[in-house]
């Protein structure tokens, strides 16, 4: 779809529709971490609080969703509420986003589906918690998330604090790499690994101002490079579960996984649930943080922008 030929099954929320009128800073957020990746009442406080966070930061927050059919560009408080509150919301990518909307049906975004609807009205600059990618075992399940193609074909920078851990880091930077998406650690010379500051891999490219991250993002916009941006964001130090730990628990939930034949869109949110069980919620705490630090350096990048 063309940004012309979607605008009728679009509802740009009002503040973002006269921010991206005037060429204020915009920034989206997913909704999938409201749907899929926290219980209620933590989803709907989690959202509201990084919307705010956002503002406070100088950019106004456009959350986006498909409600009814209908592709949400911003949603209002009750909106919100309402979503957090859904039960049975699909989870959204490329493949199913056109059938939600032709369907009538409600779901969250994922970052694939996030990327495409901010492009679709002209938004740079998404922030989320960490991107889908290579699964654990895809040399056989063939599991790989379409955030990574989408990530290779859709002009938005991207701030996370890098791919889920549960994921195979290092096969997911190999398929990056071979997409041609740049990935660059904001002031890390190491890839963070989500819950966790730190993984084995180093960070492909290292930048340490939002500006220079908007620099960057112009500057393969003038060249004619196409597609996205990675930006690997390290969780706070005081909120970080360390790596060593966390891999018993991440071993712990797949083997789970695995005994109750788990697979397709369920493997992720089923993994961050059993981890949160595992780490008696502290993974949700960091998650949040994680969530909530993003969002920051996101309004910086697009203030710079």
């Amino acid at each position: 779809m063309s940004p012309e030929t979607a605008r009728p099954f679009i509802d740009i929320h009002a503040p973002v529709s006269q921010a991206l009128a005037a060429g204020r800073p915009v920034v989206a957020l997913e909704s999938t971490i409201i749907t899929h990746g926290m219980p209620y009442p933590d989803n709907g406080a989690m959202a509201a609080n990084v919307e705010k966070i956002i503002s406070d930061g100088g950019a106004i927050p456009a959350t986006i969703a498909v409600v009814g059919g209908r592709i949400k560009i911003g949603l209002s408080d009750g909106e919100r509420e309402s979503l957090a509150m859904t039960g049975d919301a699909m989870k959204l990518s490329r493949a199913d986003l056109g059938f939600a909307v032709a369907q009538g049906r409600t779901g969250g975004t994922t970052v694939a589906a996030t990327m495409i609807a901010a492009e679709m009205v002209g938004i740079k600059v998404f922030a989320t918690g960490g991107i889908g990618g290579v699964h654990k075992g895809a040399e056989k399940s063939f599991d790989i998330s379409a955030d990574l193609d989408e990530l290779a074909r859709t002009p938005v920078i991207v701030v996370s604090a890098g791919a889920k851990a549960i994921l195979d880091i290092e096969k997911t930077l190999e398929v990056l790499e071979t997409r041609g998406v740049p990935v660059v650690g904001h002031g890390c010379e190491t890839m963070p690994a989500f819950w966790s500051r730190q993984s084995p891999f180093r960070a492909p490219l290292t930048l340490y101002k939002p500006e220079e991250i908007a620099h960057f993002f112009r500057t393969r916009v003038a060249l004619g490079l196409g597609g996205g941006m990675l930006v690997a964001n390290p969780v706070p130090e005081n909120h970080e579960i360390p790596a060593e730990e966390m891999a018993g628990y991440i071993e712990a939930a797949q083997k789970a996984a695995e005994a109750l034949n788990v697979t397709g869109k369920a493997v992720t949110p089923f993994l961050l649930g059993k981890i949160l069980e595992l780490t008696g919620g502290r993974s949700l705490k960091t998650n949040i943080a994680l969530v909530e630090n993003n969002a920051r350096l996101a309004a910086e990048i697009a203030k710079a922008l």
